[in-house]
């Protein structure tokens, strides 16, 4: 059990807003009477349908795949009937190919949903396939197929497994009360993860504004050799997944690397959490846990939905507006990203519905950079943003490039504190995607 709090150089206190939710036990979402079930919802190759239109399908029947190892295939969320499938807005901002599928209310559960049985009794390669099979990519937002993370290369020597259960965004409560209220399907998540792996050593890192869930996880893992609950520091990003690894190995992620050049894997708690409920029920990734929150939503909630539920059907469950929404984002006000309707589909990345008002949406207007350096104190990955956005606003994206503009997070702490309120985050971005781009092309 540790005693010392853990944390990391740079980062933000932003308002928590965390009190609308916080104590809001999570309740089971209304079933829709449509769903919109995207191709992709993960990084890497996107799924081709499985089913046709006219196809009768049940709960859990897989309905999308994709030979990419990069890929993660899609199940139906409710039984019903194949009524389209065509291309549809998501969350991220695209328009991804996606089933419809018009439920019949009756949920009966597809014959493939088996119990996997005691993770004593499989071996790693039968667990890494489950995970795959189930569907399995980062719940936290980033979406990463489960199984490829899980799969290190075999020159790559994994030693430690970091539970991501800081949930240092604002409004969001999701994580918190899964720990709270799954804390067992948590714990056989992360032995799962361990088997998969080959690794001893475990830490769920979570924020100490969660004395609850530090105490009930600290109780469970108190007789398990190998699992420690690492208590953090409240600051925003502590949940980025470099920021944990710092704050708690005290391994540094060489710049443009990836968690497993030093030994660690990193996944968010309720992904660990859903890969134990995927082995006790047999039942793949067709649900997760929503914070509903925000100034213009009438009862603030922490729903459990159904994938390929649209927006506007959770908010309604939640009491619906309670004014005109001046904004709405999928995630939390730092990280999330603003959607133009709420006629989206709630997607495997989809931790929270923030719903603000006109007020709250406002976007400051920028005056000249004062050279205060604020924005340098903050940044969680010592970048300099205010150079960075001043070579990206000229294009000058070579510079940007020179200026390690690809390892920025997107975290948006330099905008919160920059007092002239730069888009420091938004121009850091461009010049992100660009750099990107452009290493892509010359490969």
């Amino acid at each position: 059990m540790s005693t010392k709090l853990f944390t990391f150089k740079g980062g933000i206190h932003p308002p928590q807003n965390k009190t609308l939710t916080q104590n809001v036990p999570i309740e089971d979402a209304v079933d829709p009477k449509i769903v919109v079930i995207p191709l992709s919802q993960h990084i890497g190759a996107p799924c081709d349908p499985l089913v046709a239109v006219g196809d009768t399908v049940k709960v859990g029947q897989k309905i999308g795949e994709s030979k990419a190892f990069v890929s993660a295939p899609v199940h139906s969320s409710v039984s019903g009937t194949v009524k389209k499938i065509e291309q549809r807005q998501v969350p991220g901002g695209s328009k991804v190919n996606s089933i419809i599928i018009e439920s019949d209310g009756k949920f009966e559960v597809d014959s493939s949903v088996q119990p996997k049985g005691n993770i004593e009794d499989l071996t790693k390669e039968q667990i890494l396939a489950i995970i795959k099979e189930a569907g399995m990519a980062g719940m936290g937002g980033a979406a990463f197929p489960t199984h490829v993370k899980l799969s290190p290369p075999k020159d790559k020597t994994m030693d430690v497994l970091l539970v991501n259960g800081a949930e240092c965004e604002p409004f969001l409560t999701a994580d918190h009360r899964i720990m709270l209220e799954k804390p067992e399907l948590v714990i056989l998540g992360v032995k799962a993860i361990k088997k998969a792996l080959g690794v001893d050593k475990c830490y769920i890192a979570i924020e100490k504004n969660k004395p609850d869930a530090i105490e009930t996880l600290q109780k469970l893992v108190a007789d398990e050799e190998g699992i420690e609950v690492a208590p953090m520091e409240v600051k925003y990003p502590q949940g980025d997944e470099k920021r944990i690894i710092n704050a708690i190995t005290g391994r540094i992620v060489p710049s443009g690397g990836l968690p497993m050049e030093v030994g660690c894997v990193v996944e968010n708690v309720g992904t660990v959490a859903t890969i134990g409920n995927v082995l006790k029920t047999g039942m793949p990734l067709i649900q997760r846990v929503v914070t509903v929150s925000g100034s213009a939503v009438k009862e603030p909630k922490n729903v459990y939905v159904r994938i390929g539920t649209l927006f506007k059907d959770v908010i309604e469950q939640c009491g619906g507006y309670s004014e005109e929404p001046g904004k709405i984002l999928n995630g939390g006000p730092m990280m999330g990203i603003a959607q133009f309707t709420d006629e989206v589909p709630v997607v495997k990345g989809t931790s929270g519905i923030l719903v603000l008002n006109k007020k709250d949406a406002e976007i400051p207007e920028p005056s000249n950079c004062i050279l205060c350096g604020r924005c340098i104190e903050a940044c969680p990955v010592n970048l300099q943003p205010y150079k960075i956005s001043r070579f990206s606003i000229l294009k000058n994206f070579d510079e940007t490039d020179n200026l390690h503009a690809a390892d920025c997070i997107e975290c948006g702490a330099c905008s919160f504190v920059c007092p002239a309120k730069r888009p420091l985050k938004e121009t850091i971005s461009i010049a992100k995607k660009e750099i990107l781009a452009r290493r892509k092309k010359a490969k």
